[in-house]
């Protein structure tokens, strides 16, 4: 039986990595009822929200997107789409793994990781505005609610993957009241965990522990504007943003996406790199529980890199995300 799906194509690249995704999707058959929807500057051209609310009604009727990359305006304009979603749908929990892949080339073996980032509070809730002309004043808010619950999801995602070690990335020394609540609350969630260990790094040592003792860390939770950061820094360690795939949680909804951006000056060429969405989409299948087309992808795509003959731009090579998507159907 088809699985249903809201597909949100995305801005700039979007629409071509969706594509080429769909295809291998197809390939591997994965039983995917795709319902199109709107979102993006297509809509604010059109004068609607970024996020119509059609689209948030459909995903939440349905239960399930795959979400494209999407353009966020820097300096100006409207809160972002991808914090329009996370608001209104109560996603919050980013879900982010990172390990190294075989065939791509990085310092960091053994890289094997995944990131919880609390997704609806902080200082990247966007509460922030000018007190005078010249002084702007942001806010950052974090719950008891907000915390246990990322903090248990991290935990029970730990226990059902066989994962020994947690650990809360915090800047509870400086943000005393702010981050010591988070960390306080972490520490007691662990307690209902203890078959787990449970550890907790500032933000910035953590960077620096990140890129010289990556082995000795397994599951991070953390806030909000910590995760943003450390995600993109471990991607970086796994070989760029090309290859990272996210999801986000609620309680009711899952909404999957690349965490790059939509790469506007490659729109239409054909050349930027799919697996950032095909693992995302991978992740989509085992929330679906369709672990045998989610693992005959990641086995396809794992061949791909270890041949070498196919690579995007972005990872050495010449192949078009059309052909890269094919040299993967090909594999399987």
């Amino acid at each position: 039986m088809a699985h249903k799906a809201v597909m949100i194509r995305g801005d700039g690249t979007g629409p071509e990595l969706m594509a080429a995704v769909d295809k291998v999707l197809r390939a591997a058959g994965a039983p995917i009822d795709w319902i199109d929807m709107p979102a993006g500057e297509k809509c604010l051209q059109a004068g609607q929200p970024i996020v119509p609310d059609e689209t948030i009604e459909k995903i939440r009727e349905v239960g399930v997107a795959l979400k494209g990359p999407m353009t966020t305006p820097v300096g100006k304009g409207t809160v972002s789409a991808n914090v329009t979603l996370r608001k209104k749908l109560d996603l919050y929990a980013c879900v982010r793994p990172v390990r190294a892949f075989p065939g791509i080339k990085t310092p960091f073996e053994g890289l094997d990781l995944v990131i919880f980032r609390e997704n609806t509070e902080d200082l990247y809730a966007q509460i922030e505005y000018y007190v005078t002309p010249t002084m702007t004043l942001a806010k950052k808010f974090i719950t008891v609610r907000g915390s246990e619950r990322i903090a248990r999801a991290a935990f029970e995602y730990a226990r059902k993957h066989k994962r020994k070690k947690v650990t809360c990335v915090h800047k509870a020394n400086i943000m005393k009241i702010c981050d010591g609540l988070f960390l306080s609350t972490c520490r007691r969630i662990a307690q209902d965990y203890p078959d787990i260990e449970f550890a907790d790094n500032i933000v910035d040592n953590q960077c620096m522990q990140l890129v010289t003792k990556w082995r000795l860390y397994d599951v991070l939770v953390t806030e909000n504007l910590y995760g943003d950061i450390l995600s993109d820094l471990c991607a970086g360690m796994m070989g760029g943003l090309g290859v990272a795939p996210g999801a986000n949680y609620g309680e009711k909804c899952a909404v999957f996406e690349a965490v790059h951006g939509s790469a506007p000056k490659y729109t239409g060429m054909n050349k930027v790199n799919p697996t950032a969405l095909l693992l995302s989409a991978v992740m989509m299948l085992e929330h679906f529980g369709e672990q045998k087309a989610a693992d005959r992808i990641v086995a396809a795509l794992e061949d791909v890199f270890i041949e070498g003959r196919h690579r995007t731009y972005d990872l050495g090579g010449s192949s078009g995300t059309s052909e890269f998507a094919d040299a993967i159907i090909a594999r399987l």
